[in-house]
């Protein structure tokens, strides 16, 4: 198990790195083009946005071989860390300290997420996934996208909540986790019988695989709409805690890995799962507030002069 929180660290790592150059990217793509379309060229030719899309790919593999090591509902939660090294590394790039508000929010965010996973470590077993929680899983997926389509088409012509986007993306981005879960026990398995048949077990995990593409690109495109209206740090906020709570939900609901979890444990699971999405929130309003700050004081210079 230390093996995948150590990953699953490293993959927090490289998750900030790649959240800061693709926000970077983004809207660097967008001051040089009139329009969007022109923007997503731009965004597809820009280095800087390149070099964040391999970082986030490298994320990604070194989560899923995390998930190898350890239980979902113990791995995904790490991801918080991620929140961190991206202040962190804003702060240096910024040459300027995070404010009060800022790290209180974060410090939610780290505690509730770390009483989660500390929780989850007690609790967790990893049980082999059968061909009806597979079902379930894909099921959920079809679900999901559904309503992503309905949100699409109702929200045309209205203005949409910043925070949907990065809601969408670590809706999906938890999928991806899911899925590869399955996925990498099913293959455990086939190693450990020495044999390769073909049969209805197979058909399902390779729908799981085109489970993983379809969810994937829809996390990738869903943070880049992230980026345009958010800072980097509210973007991996919003991943690192609404991934690992859709993941940790159907680890528990569906994949049975919290089975013998007592009943204080599910109080936990809840109370911490609160105080991170609280923390979430707190972070999206505190990096707001220095520009509302900067404009009143600008608007109360005009009407002095």
């Amino acid at each position: 198990m230390l093996i995948g929180i150590a990953l699953a660290l490293a993959a927090a790592a490289f998750m900030a790195v790649g959240n800061l150059l693709q926000s970077r990217g983004v809207h660097l793509a967008e001051t040089r083009s009139s329009s969007r379309k022109d923007a997503a060229v731009h965004v597809l030719r820009n280095r800087i946005w390149l070099f964040g899309s391999v970082a986030l790919v490298v994320a990604m593999l070194v989560q899923v071989g995390s998930l190898a090591f350890a239980p979902l509902i113990v791995v995904q939660p790490i991801g918080v860390a991620a929140l961190v090294f991206s202040v962190v590394l804003t702060s240096i790039f910024r040459k300027t300290r995070p404010s009060r508000a800022i790290i209180r929010s974060i410090l939610l965010c780290v505690v509730g997420v770390g009483g989660f996973v500390v929780v989850a470590a007690i609790v967790s077993t990893q049980q082999p996934i059968e061909d009806a929680q597979l079902v379930a899983v894909l099921v959920t997926l079809g679900g999901v996208l559904v309503a992503t389509g309905i949100v699409e088409v109702l929200g045309k012509g209205r203005p949409t909540p910043p925070l949907l986007w990065v809601l969408l993306g670590g809706v999906y981005s938890a999928f991806v986790a899911t899925l590869g879960k399955t996925v990498i026990l099913r293959v455990q398995a086939i190693l450990k019988a020495h044999e390769m048949p073909f049969n209805s077990t197979d058909i399902l995990t390779i729908a799981s695989i085109l489970g993983i593409g379809i969810a994937g690109a829809l996390s990738v495109i869903f943070v880049q709409r992230a980026h345009l209206d958010n800072p980097p740090e509210v973007v991996v906020a919003g991943l690192t805690v609404i991934d690992p709570t859709i993941a940790v939900v159907l680890g528990i609901v569906i994949l049975h890995e919290a089975t013998n979890a007592p009943l204080w444990a599910v109080v936990a699971f809840l109370a911490a799962g609160a105080v991170a999405i609280t923390g979430v929130i707190q972070l999206a309003r505190a990096e707001k507030s220095p520009v509302d700050e900067v404009s009143n004081s600008s608007s109360a210079g005009e009407r002095k002069g």
